[in-house]
């Protein structure tokens, strides 16, 4: 498995290597002891308490969101399909505060995006379907929950695809400058 960094502080893509041969594929998606070697921080493979799976169609758009308190550990990848993915870093002390940046993660790659607390996070399905799994270190708890507009003019964030379905709840969501006032 390879493992990239990116312009965002702290957040790493796992890249598997898949068998190719006649039958299709075989990949592993997830090691202990890779995630642990690489990761800096409190958060170990052993602290991950959930895995959640979402199902969109093309042009849908999840997002943007995050959580307050201590936030929440992702890692998130595309188990069929593609998704244009995005991470804001809305870390104060970051060197990479308010920046943010887009992923590609599909089922030809199998790329893992690891998120650490302290983002906001966001795709939209750019195929039929797509399965995004997530896997999250801590329970859900919707009194902690933060959102951000996916059409937010300050975030400007670019989705390559006409937007087609967003739920009521992310329509409504509030604003970058909002959002800093609570974090």
């Amino acid at each position: 498995m390879r493992i990239e960094s990116t312009d965002l502080a702290d957040v790493l893509v796992f890249i598997p290597e898949p068998f190719r041969d006649d039958r299709g594929l075989f990949t592993r998606t997830f090691d202990v002891d890779v995630f642990d070697g690489a990761t800096p921080g409190p958060v170990r493979a052993a602290s991950f308490a959930q895995d959640s799976q979402s199902r969109s169609v093309a042009g849908v758009v999840r997002g943007m969101h995050g959580r307050s308190g201590r936030g929440e550990a992702k890692l998130v990848r595309c188990a069929n399909g593609a998704v244009h993915d995005v991470l804001v870093d809305i870390r104060r002390e970051s060197p990479t505060f308010g920046e943010q940046q887009a992923f590609l993660l599909d089922d030809v790659e199998f790329r893992h995006l690891y998120v650490p607390p302290g983002f906001l996070h966001g795709f939209q399905a750019l195929t039929d379907t797509a399965d995004v799994c997530y896997r999250i270190d801590r329970p859900h708890d919707p009194t902690e929950d933060l959102g951000v507009a996916y059409n937010d003019p300050e975030l400007a964030i670019e989705w390559p695809r006409a937007v087609a379905i967003v739920s009521a709840r992310d329509a409504a969501a509030g604003s970058w400058a909002q959002l800093l006032q609570s974090v």
